[in-house]
């Protein structure tokens, strides 16, 4: 039969009557006629409040073992709707990240992906079991248990989704797909049937709470599609891109089209007047990932830092005055701004309309940074939400798309 990888978000199985409701979904797609994986969150807030426990202990765990602890929740999970399958009368079997075969690299708390063994997986499915897995976690090649960051849990899905040669992927959580902006900031965005895997990616990359970009990097390489949907709609159709958000290659869209409004709020961004390789030696050495890197010619170093996975920031600012005194600068009261589709910057006319609408609204613009799919202005954090009203109504409302 046809594989589908099915991935739940916490919201989705946050207490026991929702991940009956799950159980119900899972066996409904499998008399559908498809072999059934399930990558499960953690249940509700469970990630947040180990991490709150953590912190109580320590204010600066350590990583492994903060790994060792936030992993946990998924495992609860895991045997938890394999047990709610069951008593539908399904035969279900549960795996952690290790036992499915996430192989990863050896970082705590963010670990990559770089190898995914589903043999344990594909046995069972063999047997005619639905697999349940652990998300947001795996093993690295040490045998150490870690974790993926934000959107792990995508991710497992995704890639188990690739290894498995999977006929699509769900990511089923509490909205039922991918928004033009996000629509506690915007009331007016609406769902975006299909989006490209480059567009999804920098919509995530850009602070948008959508599919992790590690995720559809993984679904871009195996050409596997992806359904972003609601937990509460149908099993897919004919067509799912009519209630839901469907990731595949080359959508219907006129080049150049701005498909969405993001934002990253918790972001720092780290201007250095020192030797480019001696700052960046020193944040690789406490495993401080940066994006939208800029050098100048005279070696002017300027780097946007998200918090997301900065867990050791009071360190990191130690280190940085201890090593280059005043010469490195952190700036804490920016925001970034992001537009994405595909082919907008062909020419400079978003850049220049966005950058209108901006100086228009007298909101100052500290940075610029573009890709082929992306233009990000770094601007005041205190009037990030009204700049990304601002610019859903210039790009997208007011084009009608």
């Amino acid at each position: 039969m046809p594989i589908v990888v099915q991935k739940y978000g916490g919201s989705s199985v946050a207490d026991v009557s929702r991940m009956k409701q799950v159980a119900d979904r899972v066996m409904r797609t499998r008399r559908a006629g498809y072999d059934v994986v399930v990558v499960v969150s953690a249940m509700g807030d469970t990630t947040d409040e180990l991490l709150a426990l953590a912190k109580e202990v320590s204010p600066n765990p350590d990583r492994r073992e903060l790994d060792m602890l936030l992993s946990a929740g998924e495992r609860i999970a895991m045997a938890l709707l394999s047990m709610a399958i069951r008593e539908l009368g399904g035969d279900a079997i549960s795996f952690t990240g290790s036992q499915s075969g996430i192989i990863t690299n050896d970082r705590h708390v963010d670990a990559r992906i770089i190898e995914v063994r589903p043999f344990r997986v594909q046995d069972e499915l063999a047997r005619g079991n639905i697999v349940v897995i652990a998300g947001y976690q795996g093993v690295s090649y040490r045998r150490e248990v870690t974790t993926l960051g934000r959107g792990g849990s995508d991710t497992n899905a995704v890639a188990m989704a690739a290894a498995l040669g999977a006929e699509y992927c769900e990511i089923c959580s509490d909205v039922d797909g991918v928004y033009t902006a996000d629509p506690r900031v915007v009331p007016v965005a609406r769902r975006i049937d299909t989006l490209s895997y480059e567009e999804t990616q920098e919509l995530a990359e850009s602070g948008a709470k959508v599919l992790n970009a590690q995720a559809v990097e993984f679904a871009k390489e195996k050409g596997i599609a992806i359904y972003a949907r609601a937990t509460a709609s149908s099993l897919p159709g004919a067509d799912p891109s009519v209630d839901g958000t469907v990731v595949r290659r080359y959508p219907p869209r006129l080049p150049g089209t701005v498909v969405g409004v993001a934002s990253e709020r918790n972001v720092l961004l780290l201007d250095a007047a020192v030797p480019p390789g001696e700052a960046l030696e020193l944040l690789d050495a406490h495993q401080v990932a940066g994006k939208q890197l800029h050098q100048s010619g005279d070696g002017h170093l300027t780097l946007v830092i998200s918090r997301e996975n900065l867990h050791d920031e009071p360190r990191v600012r130690r280190s940085l005055a201890t090593r280059f005194g005043d010469r490195v600068q952190l700036d804490d009261e920016l925001g970034a701004l992001s537009i994405v589709g595909a082919g907008i910057n062909a020419s400079f006319a978003n850049l220049r309309r966005g950058s209108d609408a901006l100086a228009s609204a007298r909101i100052r613009t500290r940075g610029v940074a573009t890709s082929s799919f992306r233009i990000t202005w770094m601007i005041d954090r205190s009037r990030l939400d009204e700049a990304v009203r601002l610019l859903h109504a210039t790009f997208i409302e007011e084009t009608g798309l």
